[in-house]
C-alpha cells in the first residue's frame, strides 16, 4: 500500500487547514511539538497510520486515529433538557 492514499473525507484541523493523505497526517504528526507528540493518543494514531500505509488497512483506521488524537480535549456533556424517547415512556398493559 502506499502513504499518498486519501481519506474518504479530509480531516480538518483546528485551524482551517486539511488533512487529505496519510502522508499530509504523518507530516502533521511529526511537526507537533515533543510533548504533545508523545502523547499516548498521538502515538496510538501514529500506530494506525503505519497498519493502514504498511498492511494495506482500511483507511477509516487512520482517520479514527487522528480525530481521537485531535479531539482528546474535548469533552462531552450529558443535556438533561433533551426530548425523552418514546420507549422510556410506554407502560406495560398491566400498568393501565
Amino acid at each position: 500500500m502506499s502513504w499518498d492514499q486519501q481519506f474518504f473525507d479530509p480531516i480538518e484541523l483546528p485551524k482551517g487547514k486539511k488533512l487529505f493523505t496519510l502522508r499530509d497526517a504523518a507530516n502533521y504528526i511529526m511537526k507537533l511539538p515533543k510533548a504533545e507528540h508523545d502523547a499516548a493518543e498521538w502515538q496510538a494514531a501514529m500506530e494506525a497510520l503505519l497498519l493502514v500505509a504498511e498492511s494495506g488497512g482500511p483507511t477509516m483506521f487512520a482517520r479514527i486515529g487522528v480525530m481521537r488524537a485531535l479531539n482528546r480535549h474535548v469533552e462531552r456533556v450529558f443535556n438533561p433538557a433533551r426530548k425523552d424517547t418514546h420507549w422510556g415512556r410506554q407502560k406495560l398493559a398491566r400498568d393501565r
